[in-house]
């Protein structure tokens, strides 16, 4: 029965119940976490391969010949670039390789833009203020860049193709200093949504009072499907293409990293970008490096070779996750669904589960979670400045812990996002 159809008394009996529920956890003294989208010790145990593929001096030279272990080659070899482009729906001409996180090479771009502007357009810092779109719910890292920056953050609405694009189009043509949208465009974090072919298009062909302003479209769940076969696979039209259709070749900058498919603290990251937003890259980061880890772009490209190579190990991460997505939705179902107090996503690929609660009731789940030995993602944290205007969204991280911590971690968070309900429907 709906809480909501209960009687007073009904419920006040429910939640003596859920109030005995939770103290028996209480009582347990557990300490399990979901508070990131880390992969688990299985995920990372499958490329420690990787790590010895480089035995000895004769190993560290590239198809070209460049000896890896020396300076230079600012953008990446070529391997690397290859491997990259599979990540990024694009040609490895037009990829740059960083170090091992694209979360800094999308730092370094904002920063370009602010110091420098944008192909020879004014520096965004010269502006008395400049803002960014926001799809909410959103990646909280991306909202700490713009935060750190003094950005203003201007939140739309994710919906399950994408970002409402009438409000998107309607800031973008009133305001030349919007400068900028994030975009995850492929099982977003954290709904699990991807962009539909109309919605990337019109990203592509929007009228923007800025001349340079910019698409920041993180790719970073491109090959982290749940399922095998490709035909179930969520694909998402390349932005790249939809922009060079469009006539606006230089609006996007797309990321992409393997720090969910190798080493998130040993991985690879890229950026795809057109030719003159790559030249001016280049010759901007020159002051700022010689060149990144090519023993690591070499690991990297020798382990995953091919894209049917990366396929593969990509299928092997998905045969450890997908028991872990499906636990989450057996849960939610078995515990909430018919309640009236709560909706989550069901993705298909991606790293987390979306979940809303009754408005006022986030920071109460986060809280009795806590209390009762089970560590959450922030309430508030899907939102700029950590500040959800109806306290209901809930990011559900299910990666990291092992199946059977896991499942009982969800017994805790059903609970308490029962009992924060129905405290505030008692109220």
């Amino acid at each position: 029965m709906r809480y909501e159809d209960m009687t007073a008394q009904q419920r006040e009996a429910e939640l003596a119940h859920q109030r005995q529920v939770f103290d028996e956890f209480k009582a347990a003294g557990l300490a399990l976490d979901m508070s990131r989208g880390k992969p688990c010790a299985e995920q990372l145990d499958l490329s420690t391969p990787m790590l010895s593929l480089l035995q000895s001096a004769e190993d560290c030279f590239d198809a070209a010949g460049l000896d890896c272990r020396n300076y230079g080659v600012i953008d990446g070899i070529p391997e690397a670039k290859q491997l990259m482009a599979h990540l990024l729906d694009d040609e490895p001409d037009n990829v740059f390789v960083f170090g091992n996180a694209s979360l800094t090479a999308m730092h370094d771009a904002i920063a370009r833009c602010l110091d420098y502007g944008c192909l020879g357009s004014r520096p965004w810092a010269s502006y008395d203020q400049v803002s960014f779109i926001c799809p909410v719910p959103g990646y909280d890292r991306h909202f700490a860049i713009l935060e750190q920056f003094g950005i203003k953050m201007l939140p739309v609405t994710l919906g399950p193709d994408g970002p409402d694009m009438d409000e998107v189009e309607r800031l973008v043509a009133s305001d030349e200093r919007v400068k900028g949208i994030w975009c995850v465009p492929k099982y977003s974090n954290p709904s699990g949504i991807t962009y539909s072919d109309e919605v990337v298009r019109r990203l592509a062909k929007m009228p923007c009072a800025a001349a340079d302003f910019r698409i920041f479209w993180d790719n970073a769940y491109c090959v982290h499907h749940l399922c095998a076969e490709v035909e179930r696979q969520d694909q998402v039209l390349d932005i790249g293409i939809a922009c060079q259709e469009a006539g606006t070749p230089d609006r996007y900058l797309k990321f992409a990293s393997t720090s969910k498919i190798t080493f998130p603290g040993a991985g690879v990251a890229a950026m795809a970008c057109s030719t003159a937003n790559l030249a001016e890259a280049k010759r901007l980061c020159g002051a700022q490096m010689i060149g990144h880890d090519k023993l690591n772009q070499l690991r990297h490209a020798r382990f995953l070779p091919t894209a049917d190579a990366l396929a593969e190990h990509m299928n092997r991460h998905a045969t450890i996750l997908r028991p872990k997505f499906q636990l989450v939705q057996e849960k939610l179902q078995a515990g909430l669904n018919g309640l009236g107090i709560a909706t989550w996503t069901d993705p298909h690929g991606g790293y987390f589960v979306s979940f809303d609660g009754l408005p006022g009731t986030a920071k109460r789940t986060v809280a009795l979670a806590r209390e009762a030995g089970v560590v959450l993602t922030g309430a508030g944290a899907t939102w700029p400045y950590a500040d959800d205007p109806q306290d209901r969204n809930i990011r559900i991280a299910p990666t990291m812990p092992p199946l059977e911590d896991l499942d009982l971690a969800l017994d805790i968070f059903v609970c308490c996002a029962r009992l924060a309900a129905l405290e505030t429907l008692a109220e």
